[in-house]
């Protein structure tokens, strides 16, 4: 069982997943689309208990992006609609399982309902120590950073900062993901070799995988087959191979 060779003191801390191929999966299956966000729900459940099992601290799961809004109404609704039932459902179990759920994104666009289902539940997690389950909702990388640019600038205009103070430190305190560390691993299912606009400025050091399955097929031996094959890649962050094995010996 690929868990049993996961390194557990060389755990990635933060993984980010493009979930695609709901829709797709269910045309397959001979249903409607909503028929295939409901059963990635199942697969949302499913990770999340696998990042529980084996200590990861941050999971950030691409739910609905900005652009997603354009999606046919009957398919937005559906999915908003999913969304209050599967945050009612999992409040739960959350509680139970120590996990603490924050989301980002533009969350104002959100239905009334689905926002207070939302904050309530990040409320009544917010103590929790285990999983951080990030909700990437109404989110899309360009929207973040200029939004960040934005409140620069008026901070700027301010005087609380100035020009000469702007570095990436900086930036980053101005994105949503301000108190998240950037993620180490980034997964994409569905087929589709591109990350859609999802964490341009936090995934410029990740981590890599596409995989031809379906969301409703990731399994948890999917998931922990990359965690494993992450744990031998070599991550060079701009330097050389010498240079990164004489740290290791040090």
């Amino acid at each position: 069982m690929q868990k049993d060779q996961i390194d557990k003191e060389q755990l990635p801390k933060h993984i980010a997943i493009v979930m695609d191929g709901n829709g797709r999966w269910a045309k397959q299956q001979g249903y409607d689309r909503i028929f295939g966000h409901t059963s990635g729900i199942s697969t949302v459940r499913t990770i999340t208990e696998a990042s529980v099992e084996i200590g990861i601290q941050y999971l950030t799961l691409y739910t609905f992006s900005t652009e997603n809004w354009s999606r046919p109404q009957e398919e937005v609704h559906g999915i908003m609609g999913l969304l209050v039932e599967s945050i009612e459902k999992e409040r739960e179990t959350f509680i139970k399982n120590n996990v603490r759920l924050l989301a980002i994104g533009d969350l104002m666009r959100l239905p009334e309902d689905v926002r207070i289902k939302l904050q309530n539940c990040i409320a009544d997690t917010s103590k929790h120590t285990g999983l951080t389950l990030v909700l990437a909702l109404s989110y899309s990388s360009r929207w973040e950073i200029t939004n960040a640019v934005k409140n620069i600038a008026s901070d700027i205009e301010k005087g609380i900062i100035n020009t000469e103070s702007i570095d990436e430190s900086l930036v980053s305190k101005y994105l949503t993901t301000s108190n998240i560390p950037d993620p180490d691993i980034v997964i994409r299912t569905g087929g589709d070799i591109r990350i859609s606009n999802f964490l341009l400025w936090q995934a410029a050091y990740a981590e890599f995988f596409f995989t031809k399955k379906y969301w409703p097929e990731f399994s948890k031996e999917d998931y922990y087959d990359i965690i494993y094959q992450f744990q031998h890649r070599e991550r060079r962050f701009g330097k050389t191979s010498e240079q990164i094995k004489s740290v290791k010996k040090q």
